[in-house]
């Protein structure tokens, strides 16, 4: 039988947001992916290192909705080390338990989204639920639902009051019984057990050599989490354990979430009972030394990197996002092969990508000539030139 090439997107009714998948079959079968997923660019990177330290937080706040403190909080503690900052501990723990309602809402978002691919739309609907009690905690906490405004260079910008944190340690029960049982479902539930085990192979050698980051890695029995092996913030302080499986499919994925889900709430519930006394923020200086910062974070769907180069003003020079979801999508391809057809849909909703998070621009001179760097305004003359074009119009 010939091999056969099927189109998915970038505009299709089954994707939130545009990306193409090339996918090459033999029959049923998988042969080959090819990706292209730079539809959505916004140039955030290259707005970002226009605006001041306190301008450019609410900018990376939009980065990834799901996302919005990791982005915060990697650029911040960034910042914080150029400028050899010490944020207090009360900070460092609103911070966290930030951090860790986020990763709740997201494997709560992600588990829903898994379970309507396969048909189970009645754990779709239960875990949506349950997420928005999460998100009321976040609203409460910080004021928001979706862009927290939590974070700002030096500290937080918002206090937790005795009676946010009792209001907060009361739901954490109903939500810790109700994970109890979605971590049981994972492991028990015939339609998720048939539709996820075997699923989506990644080996820890793919995974290793592909750069597979978070839930992905660690469903492939990869031990790796940057709260663990390059802590900050309060993790340091507080007992819990990386979560990882040996499965390397869609199951194991499945189970490294729920595991992840146990964790932090165990987490926000530490912190909440231990939260230091003191103040929530200092005052740091207008500009940053010249100098360069790797900051790394444990978003919810893996390992997020912020390059940030300063140079002795109060913008950063250079900022280069790496998210994890760029580095998931290699894996996404390597485990696609061999699958079947309807293995699309949760082979690519295990790593629950962002599409948004992801693209990026890339300028090639057919010449080989260097180009260098666009400035804002060029970069923008230039989008409305490509479409122009594009459009004849």
């Amino acid at each position: 039988m010939p091999e056969v090439v099927i189109p998915i997107g970038p505009q299709h009714p089954a994707l939130k947001e545009p990306v193409n998948f090339k996918v090459v079959a033999d029959g049923e079968i998988i042969v080959r992916l090819e990706l292209d997923v730079s539809y959505n660019h916004r140039g955030i990177e290259k707005a970002a290192e226009q605006r001041d330290f306190v301008r450019v937080v609410p900018l990376l706040e939009r980065v990834c909705g799901i996302c919005s403190h990791s982005h915060t909080t990697v650029f911040v503690k960034g910042i914080e080390e150029a400028m050899k900052l010490e944020i207090p501990r009360r900070a460092q723990y609103i911070r966290t338990i930030v951090a860790e309602l986020e990763r709740m809402h997201s494997h709560l978002l992600w588990l829903g989204v898994a379970a309507h691919e396969i048909g189970f739309n009645t754990l779709f609907m239960w875990t949506w639920r349950d997420r928005e009690l999460v998100q009321d905690m976040l609203e409460e906490l910080t004021g928001n639902r979706v862009n927290y405004g939590i974070n700002e260079v030096g500290g937080v910008r918002r206090d937790l009051t005795p009676a946010l944190v009792k209001a907060s340690l009361d739901r954490l029960p109903y939500l810790a019984e109700r994970i109890a049982k979605y971590t049981a479902m994972a492991s028990k539930q015939r339609t998720m057990l048939l539709r996820f085990q075997g699923v989506g192979k990644l080996t820890e050698a793919e995974a290793l050599k592909y750069g597979a980051v978070g839930p992905t890695a660690r469903a492939s029995g990869v031990d790796y989490d940057v709260r663990k092996d390059d802590p900050y913030l309060s993790y340091p302080d507080v007992p819990w354990k990386v979560v990882t499986d040996d499965h390397g499919d869609v199951f194991g994925r499945t189970l490294v979430r729920v595991g992840e889900l146990v964790e932090s709430t165990n987490i926000v519930r530490h912190c909440l009972e231990n939260l230091p006394e003191g103040a929530i923020r200092i005052q740091p200086p207008r500009a940053a030394p010249k100098g360069e910062v790797l900051s790394r974070y444990e978003a919810p769907r893996g390992e997020l990197v912020h390059f940030i180069r300063t140079n002795n003003t109060d913008k950063a020079e250079r900022l280069d996002i790496r998210t994890p979801t760029l580095a998931n999508w290699t894996s996404v391809a390597v485990s696609l092969v061999g699958q079947n057809l309807a293995d699309i849909p949760v082979v690519v909703a295990a790593i629950d990508p962002c599409l948004s998070c992801t693209s990026r621009i890339t300028i090639v001179d057919p010449e080989g000539a260097e180009t260098g760097t666009m400035t804002w305004d060029e970069l923008r003359a230039h989008g409305i030139r490509f479409y122009r074009e594009r459009e004849g119009i």
